[in-house]
């Protein structure tokens, strides 16, 4: 493949996504279409993108500094191209000669002829620069500079005894976590069967199905994937199933399903219940939902695409003994896996997301049965789309008892409510957990 042609079909998904035409993996998701051939589907393509999402502010300032007068905004391909280009010199264990003489090439490919000479007198000054800097490590500040002006803020005021370690980790790459399916084999005997195989491997540290890979693999390489023994999914994830307590019997209902993680890893350590809707507002994460449920054969589910909170559209009037509701949200502590983040989020989704995330608990509540459990989670670390969202819930329903989380992971974190997980190296994503139960009337 062109190495050319490599560096400017991501300098164009870059572009994309500068101009908030959609995330990383839907650009790579629509390029590559299940061909194993395609550009998007080289590893290459992917470093390129995802490396320069993750550094891209960080970039960006060097960028400026480098650059005599800012670029026209039409030409933001060319600003994404010299992003991409720093990132290689300064990130990648490539030939410098080969990183500037491709980029200059890439130039070309996006029919920009009069940017190759900018190209290469702005990398080649970079290159000088970084030759002339003995240290190469990276420091606290380039980890806070490679985020938003905002992030940072919100970060540091969150978080002030903890905010370094939440920059650091969340630029490093997240480990491969999987879960094993309880109903086929235990996560001692799947163990086994990796290191039979040659991946190596460790239990997880605080959830009985996770596995943590020393190294990422294809998942076609793991035994029994195909045949649902084992699925992808973070540690802090898998803990609802823990949090919500199945019961035999319980009926159960998920308020935001795809694309199923959570949900399969009930219907795997729980017990037989006797009733499962879920639901989904995006036809298209609805798709995954079924893929997943299909690979791991739970076919008796019942499946709505519709807004949760429009209850006239797929409610039969029953309650549920069990709720789970990980709600839509910043994303903030899974940035190391989506870093794309950084750069998509704006801090008025914060706003928009908090009054979305108190319709699907009040929703949820109006749905538990009196003696039922509700368990709120989001991917956030930010306290106004967990506890401070969850005060002003209680605020609203006094009624609601809050049960007590005492499982404490080692990157757990002092929270007015609920448990709060921060991103931990070589360990979960960034959490939080509510579990609320509704009184009993008969008692």
């Amino acid at each position: 493949m062109n190495p050319a042609l490599i560096r400017a079909r991501a300098a164009n998904t870059l572009t994309s996504l500068l101009n908030e035409q959609g995330s990383l993996a839907s650009a790579i998701n629509t390029g590559n279409q299940g061909n194993d051939n395609s550009i998007e589907a080289l590893p290459l393509y992917r470093e390129l993108c995802f490396g320069s999402a993750r550094w891209y502010h960080y970039l960006r300032r060097e960028l400026n500094e480098l650059l005599d007068k800012p670029l026209r905004r039409k030409d933001r391909d060319i600003h994404a191209l010299l992003i991409i280009g720093l990132y290689q010199l300064r990130f990648m264990r490539l030939a410098e000669y080969a990183v500037i003489n491709e980029t200059v090439a890439a130039a070309q490919t996006l029919k920009k002829h009069w940017a190759k000479g900018l190209i290469n007198g702005v990398l080649r000054k970079y290159q000088e620069q970084l030759s002339a800097n003995a240290s190469i490590e990276l420091s606290k500040t380039m980890q806070v500079q490679s985020f938003p002006e905002w992030m940072i803020a919100a970060f540091k005021e969150s978080w002030p005894g903890h905010s370094p370690e939440v920059f650091i980790n969340s630029n490093e790459r997240a480990a491969m976590t999987l879960r094993v399916n309880a109903q086929q084999v235990s996560r001692s005997a799947y163990l086994d069967k990796l290191a039979s195989t040659q991946i190596s491997a460790r239990p997880g540290l605080f959830t009985p199905y996770s596995v943590y890979l020393d190294s990422p693999c294809d998942v076609e390489t793991l035994p029994g994937f195909n045949e649902g023994m084992v699925s992808v999914q973070d540690e802090a994830s898998q803990l609802v199933s823990v949090l919500l307590d199945l019961q035999e019997g319980d009926s159960l209902l998920d308020l935001c399903s795809a694309p199923g993680g959570k949900l399969a890893s009930c219907l795997e350590s729980g017990p037989a219940l006797s009733r499962v809707v879920a639901i989904e507002s995006d036809s298209k994460r609805l798709l995954k939902l079924k893929d997943t449920l299909a690979r791991l054969s739970f076919n008796d589910i019942t499946l709505h695409c519709s807004d949760a909170t429009n209850i006239d559209k797929w409610w039969d009037g029953e309650t549920f003994d069990r709720i789970m509701l990980d709600a839509p949200c910043s994303a903030t502590g899974v940035i190391r896996r989506q870093p794309d983040i950084k750069i998509l989020r704006k801090p008025e989704d914060i706003t928009r997301l908090n009054l979305l995330q108190l319709r699907l608990l009040r929703t949820a509540w109006e749905l538990l049965s009196p003696g039922g459990r509700l368990v709120y989670s989001t991917c956030s670390i930010l306290p106004a789309e967990n506890s401070g969202l969850i005060g002003q819930f209680l605020q609203e329903y006094p009624e609601a008892q809050t049960v007590p989380i005492l499982l404490k992971p080692d990157n757990a974190i002092a929270s007015t409510h609920g448990l709060q997980l921060l991103p931990y190296p070589q360990g979960s994503d960034g959490f939080y957990y509510m579990v609320l139960e509704k009184p009993d009337s008969t008692l």
